[in-house]
């Protein structure tokens, strides 16, 4: 693999601005609409499951926008895409926000989970593309905590138009506002790929989108997808169960929702906190030392909350829990992207990112249907459970495959 450009030639200074601000602005957005999503599908007069289906519709539009996001990317570059998907996640914001019933929201929904996909794979790739190997992991993982800084924000800035309004529809606008944030930032500032010299030009872009679909690179790359892709979709699948089963165990506790609120509100405080010293130990000592204890934390932690749903002190290990499980997804932030980026082509990284996306998103998506399904035929510390265990499997393929494709951390 050849670097895209020289360590000491690479200028921070001119591109973190134009590189991180336009994903800072999508991500508030978007975490402002996650939480109000379930409720306002139930005020169109959806049930509980219905909601729920409605909630997972941005997942499996982002399993779904994985699909062209690669050969759309390596077409049209990182900025063009990611303007793009602003303008797409606009339509979805509309269409929600005028929606007559639960399921015409669904499709508003699906639209911004397509275009959060393409969004995302567009920055991974420049990121990719064109930050040296030395910084990858540090430049990867803050790029994640852009994305936990968008969904610790977003909620609050719901609360409060919340407040002053009375309705949660009004804060689908707030998603419409920062996308035409992100769109305004994304033509005034320069292309941070203006600032670097060495970067694939339209012809190589071009034969990028014509020759590697997501298909045929799932197809190129079946033995690292279905070995090391497999610990990742592991990963996705236990950052996404954690989002499911915390908010599910409250209710079976009986703990209010104020409190809820509170407690996943400080570990998502905990959890972006981490961010950049995962980045930092990923890029001083390898990948490694961040993927396996992170893993093993996950898995543990689910596993831990599995035998305490009848404790007397239920509350307290709820909270106990609920902090493992941010420091462990802490420490970990970054780990698929940067792993993502260690074994894509950096001439044109697009159309094997997105198809490791596909296999991690797939992960993330069977997670809360999995968890639903166990703990409708047993129970939801039995669901814990078999995540728990999940969880360690996935360290255990990490820990296998992970030196197995990406070697050794390349020095300086």
């Amino acid at each position: 693999m050849t670097d895209a450009a020289p360590t000491d030639r690479f200028p921070w200074r001119q591109v973190v601005v134009a590189a991180f601000l336009p994903t800072v602005l999508f991500s508030i957005g978007e975490g402002a609409i996650i939480p109000i999503i379930p409720v306002v599908a139930h005020g169109l007069g959806s049930g509980l499951a219905g909601a729920g289906l409605i909630s997972a519709m941005i997942v499996i539009g982002e399993l779904l926008g994985d699909i062209p996001a690669g050969a759309l990317v390596a077409r049209i570059g990182e900025r063009t895409a990611m303007i793009g998907a602003s303008l797409l996640s606009i339509v979805g914001v509309l269409v929600s926000v005028f929606a007559p019933s639960p399921w015409v929201l669904g499709v508003g929904i699906l639209l911004i989970g397509v275009a959060t996909a393409v969004f995302a794979l567009a920055r991974h790739a420049f990121m990719t593309s064109f930050v040296p190997p030395v910084y990858r992991a540090r430049a990867l993982s803050t790029l994640g905590g852009t994305f936990r800084f968008g969904y610790l924000v977003g909620p609050f800035v719901t609360a409060a138009v919340i407040q002053a309004t009375g309705s949660a529809v009004n804060a689908f606008w707030i998603h419409l506002v920062a996308c035409l944030a992100a769109v305004v930032v994304l033509v005034v500032l320069h292309d941070p790929e203006d600032a670097v010299t060495s970067r694939p030009g339209p012809a190589a872009r071009e034969a990028a989108a014509e020759q590697r679909g997501l298909f045929r690179t799932i197809a190129d790359n079946r033995r690292v997808l279905t070995t090391l892709g497999t610990g990742s979709a592991l990963v996705a699948a236990l950052r996404a169960s954690r989002n499911v089963i915390l908010p599910l165990w409250a209710v079976s506790i009986g703990i209010d929702e104020a409190t809820t609120a509170i407690v996943i509100g400080s570990a998502a405080a905990l959890d972006f906190a981490l961010f950049y010293a995962g980045g930092w130990v990923m890029d001083r000592f390898g990948r490694l030392w961040t993927a396996v204890p992170s893993m093993i934390g996950l898995g543990l932690s689910h596993l831990l909350l599995a035998f305490t749903h009848e404790l007397p002190d239920a509350v307290v290990w709820f909270a106990v829990v609920a902090g493992l499980l941010s420091l462990s997804n802490g420490i970990g932030a970054g780990i698929l992207m940067t792993l993502g980026a260690d074994l894509a082509d950096p001439a044109h990284p697009a159309p094997f990112l997105g198809a490791w996306r596909f296999t991690n998103d797939t992960g993330a998506a069977v997670a809360p249907v999995l968890i639903a399904a166990i703990t409708a035929l047993a129970s939801l510390p039995v669901a814990a459970g078999v995540m728990g265990v999940l969880g360690l499997l996935g360290a255990l393929d990490l820990r296998v495959y992970v030196p197995r494709y990406t070697g050794r951390r390349r020095e300086p």
